[in-house]
């Protein structure tokens, strides 16, 4: 006997009830996203290996042990399952010389993989809402997005959902707090773990982001970046600043918030909660002016966002939020072979009228059809049987309502009937 399978670890089967809420936050999302004139884009879920070395660097933890790469058996080509999406759209923008034409304002929503320890909000396959915008150098873009995680969370529902910022500058500027930090490092070098020692040289920003509890006063005590930025980086920051206060958004500046890439330049911020646990971040974002140049375009300012939708879902759901069920306006219930070829015509008929319908399959009694359709939480059943075939007509009853009687009418006049019968039940209500 074979053994059963089973879902790849870390990549999760969505099922209809938990599909609802995945629904429910995509519709708001794409709602909110036209709001503010972002436009849909879909990248590839395959791309060149390449990309991710070049785009994340090769001494990360995505690129050296959480990427699903492969060789493509055909041409030998090295393809891997994208692990974010900034570097597909980036890829994309230069490519079909987009940023070129005009600004653009982008987003997408789609999977993404990462080998990870499956936990509570961080799967191997997850999904992510990504923002992306090019072409534009000022802090105006910037406050924007952040403004925009504002909006989402009371769109959804949600409290609890703080804001941190912090400024990484220039590169030049960056380099000088790298030499410093890497010399204060140097100093504490025996009381750093061994994740710590292998980024000293390598990639000391993330070192400020350890998450290890011992290593806490020392991240703490650590040279800030802010302290190395020049004037126009200062004045950037200060202006993000002031349209966040200008709209009444309250933030942290957060000296240890840093991204380890070299591309990142200027504002970052994250939305955090401490209801997922040690995972709290759920929205992260920044400038990355030197991505489009680093990946073969033209020097090109840019700015974007990326939110885990398992980990929204998860505190729409702790919230109390509770997406509508689907409910059929109308269940078709019908008993014979003529009735059943009827009945196809009806439901696709009511259709066309912008009716939703639930057809019964699977044969039946007129009694056992009739306690699905009254379990379907539908308002009306359309009763089909061979004498009402012959006729061309069907019984309306009305499953919702006291007082209505139930009544023959012709088919062609069901939709009109049905859909009098709804406006007259908005306008009492």
């Amino acid at each position: 006997m074979s053994q059963t399978l089973q879902a790849v670890r870390g990549m999760n089967d969505v099922l209809p009830e938990e599909a609802a809420f995945w629904e429910l936050f995509e519709d708001t999302v794409r709602s909110w996203l036209k709001s503010y004139g972002y436009r849909p884009i879909r990248m590839p879920i395959v791309e060149p290996t390449p990309l991710f070395k070049r785009a994340i660097g090769e001494v990360t933890d995505i690129v050296e042990k959480e990427m699903y790469s492969f060789v493509d058996g055909l041409n030998g080509e090295a393809l891997t399952l994208r692990p974010e999406g900034t570097a597909g759209c980036v890829r994309a923008v230069i490519e079909h010389n987009l940023a070129a034409r005009q600004t653009q304002r982008l987003y997408y929503i789609g999977q993404m993989f990462r080998h990870e320890r499956p936990q509570k909000g961080r799967y191997r396959q997850f999904h992510q809402v990504g923002v992306e915008s090019f072409g534009i150098a000022g802090p105006d873009i910037d406050a924007e997005m952040i403004l925009m995680g504002a909006r989402l969370w009371n769109d959804l529902g949600l409290d609890g959902i703080s804001l941190q910022i912090n400024s990484l500058g220039q590169p030049a500027e960056r380099a000088q707090h790298r030499a410093a930090l890497i010399a204060y490092l140097e100093q504490h070098v025996d009381m750093l773990d061994e994740e710590a020692k292998r980024r000293l040289y390598t990639n000391p920003l993330r070192i400020l982001d350890t998450k290890n509890p011992a290593l806490q006063d020392i991240c703490a005590a650590a040279p800030k970046l802010i302290d190395y930025l020049g004037t126009d980086s200062l004045a950037h920051f200060a202006g993000v600043q002031q349209i966040l206060r200008d709209a009444g958004v309250h933030f942290t500046i957060n000296p240890r918030l840093v991204r380890g890439l070299d591309y990142y330049n200027l504002t970052v911020f994250e939305w955090v909660t401490d209801k997922l646990g040690a995972q709290g971040t759920v929205c992260a974002g920044g400038r990355y002016d030197g991505l489009v140049e680093q990946l073969g375009g033209k020097p090109t300012p840019a700015c974007g966002f990326a939110m885990g939708v398992e980990r929204l879902i998860a505190l729409i759901k702790d919230s109390g939020g509770e997406p509508a069920a689907p409910v059929p306006d109308v269940y078709v219930v019908h008993q014979g072979e003529a009735a059943a070829r009827l009945a196809f015509r009806v439901a696709e008929g009511l259709r066309d009228q912008g009716i939703d319908v639930l057809l019964h399959c699977g044969g039946g009694s007129f009694k056992s059809q009739m306690k699905k359709a009254d379990g379907s939480g539908a308002a009306f059943a359309v009763i089909i049987g061979d004498d009402e075939a012959s006729t061309g007509e069907a019984q309306l009853k009305a499953l919702r309502a006291e007082g209505v009687e139930q009544r023959k009418l012709k088919v062609d006049a069901l939709a009109e009937a049905i859909i009098d019968y709804m406006i007259d039940s908005d306008e009492e209500e």
